[in-house]
């Protein structure tokens, strides 16, 4: 719990700072990928930002090898509030009342799931078969890189509305969740008796390479993501979405069994569904910035 807590504010903190930094750069282009990587290694407040983040992920680690994957995922969820408090204070974002609705309805989905979950009853899965974590991830992968391409397609028509983000925290979200999932199944392979060997299996495995490609994809997407949307809406549509991948396909492929007990288990479909709908119902564009209108005319007689 210290642990999946430690790693929220960590995540937080670092998303925060990595939007602040990009705020103040040119502007950064999935195409330019070496461009991309030449400014932000530039700037010591996002090499400050994505070491908070590569500390999260260490303490991501940790949280697998103790706890269920959709126990986790509902603590890594909650972690949207710190996020909200620091995009306020740190950024000047401003978010609109129904967008706290919604993030508030997605922590009580979240919550629900939590809720579902038994002590005694649910395990902790150590691993899953290859063949069945690639069905889940490759099209997962392609499907999250197609979607940004399209979002990328319709944000350079000029009449268009400019997009919230959601679009994009979607398919970065998709990313992240095969991240996830392959964080999960480092997790497994991580063990202090016969090292060589336990390294060996972990390199047969498909994880480090799903790692590396979300990483190396991910890092690009959510860069130029960040830097055209608001970190308050993109942040929250692509942790949810990560959250639900994994709880959802990841407790599939890890094979952590559903609960058996009716309340339980309503409680844990419910979440789930409540959370899907509230995403869906995000607004998909921010409103036009209000023009100032200039003061009419003195009447002056002729």
């Amino acid at each position: 719990m210290a642990a999946a807590l430690l790693a929220n504010v960590l995540y937080s903190t670092g998303f925060v700072l990595e939007k602040r930094a990009l705020t103040a750069m040119p502007s950064v282009s999935v195409r330019k990928p070496v461009r991309l990587l030449r400014q932000v290694l530039g700037s010591p407040l996002w090499i400050g930002g994505s070491l908070a983040l590569a500390a999260g992920f260490g303490a991501q680690l940790m949280v697998y090898r103790t706890l269920p994957i959709a126990a986790a995922q509902g603590i890594f969820v909650s972690g949207l509030v710190l996020l909200l408090l620091l995009s306020s204070a740190l950024l000047g974002e401003r978010t609109s009342g129904r967008e706290r609705y919604a993030v508030g309805a997605i922590l009580l989905a979240l919550l629900m799931v939590v809720l579902s979950l038994s002590e005694t009853d649910d395990t902790v899965s150590r691993g899953a078969p290859a063949p069945l974590v690639l069905t889940v991830c490759l099209p997962s992968l392609a499907a999250g890189v197609w979607l940004y391409g399209s979002a990328e397609r319709r944000a350079k028509h000029r009449h268009r509305m400019p997009s919230a983000g959601v679009e994009y925290g979607v398919a970065v979200g998709l990313l992240y969740g095969v991240s996830s999932l392959a964080i999960k199944g480092v997790s497994s392979h991580l063990t202090t008796d016969g090292l060589g060997g336990a390294l060996v299996d972990l390199l047969l495995s498909p994880y480090p390479y799903l790692l590396l490609f979300t990483g190396a994809f991910g890092l690009v997407m959510s860069q130029a993501a960040l830097q055209r949307c608001r970190a308050s809406l993109i942040v929250p549509v692509c942790t949810t979405v990560t959250a639900l991948f994994t709880a959802v396909l990841g407790t599939l492929a890890f094979g952590e069994a559903l609960p058996h007990e009716p309340v339980r288990l309503a409680l844990r479909v419910a979440g789930t569904v409540l959370a899907v709908s509230v995403l869906l119902a995000m607004p998909k564009h921010d409103g036009p910035t209000p023009r100032s209108t200039p003061p009419p005319k003195e009447l002056t007689s002729g």
